[in-house]
């Protein structure tokens, strides 16, 4: 089950937390619960995930976003990411989650997260992520207009439009065989 309470707990601390620009790092601390373990009594890959929406979410109330998305009736999605799994988390491990706005292209924003036990990194998630609307997805220009920003886009690192370049030559759909 998705983990509300844990959601709610985060966004209540967003909401008091200072406002933050679009290109900012939101941190955010997690403890690994009994519930977010696998088999082998470390921190499950799919909760990861969501842990690092616990990160996107609030760090997306802190910039104004959300505020946008009710205002103009629309959406939030992902649609690619990219994980990398280094050390284990164990139960009761506290987590700090950093997680920022690396930069856009014409349809899609590109958000970085990070995992840190301590000094180290458990982990690091890169999303493409999509605003929509109920004609499909939403331009990056017309987002950053409505949130009434009036930087350029900054420019995307190249391991990151090497993994943009990947997924354009990857085949859709999927072979069934």
């Amino acid at each position: 089950m998705y983990p509300f309470i844990r959601l709610f707990k985060d966004m209540y601390l967003a909401r008091r937390a200072p406002k933050m620009g679009l290109l900012d790092t939101h941190i955010s601390y997690h403890r690994c619960m009994p519930w977010d373990l696998d088999m082998w009594m470390e921190l499950n890959n799919g909760r990861t995930l969501t842990i690092y929406d616990l990160g996107r979410i609030p760090m997306a109330e802190r910039m104004g976003l959300i505020d946008v998305l009710k205002q103009e009736r629309w959406g939030l999605t992902i649609a690619g990411s990219v994980v990398r799994y280094r050390r284990r988390v164990r139960l009761l491990d506290k987590v700090r989650t950093m997680s920022r706005v690396v930069g856009w292209d014409q349809r899609f924003v590109y958000i970085e997260q990070s995992m840190w036990k301590g000094d180290e990194c458990t982990s690091h998630a890169v999303y493409r992520s999509a605003v929509t609307d109920r004609n499909g997805i939403v331009t990056t220009d017309r987002i950053i207009a409505a949130m009434k920003v009036t930087d350029p886009a900054p420019e995307l690192p190249e391991w990151i439009k090497g993994w943009i370049d990947a997924e354009a030559a990857r085949p859709w759909p999927p072979m069934q065989d």
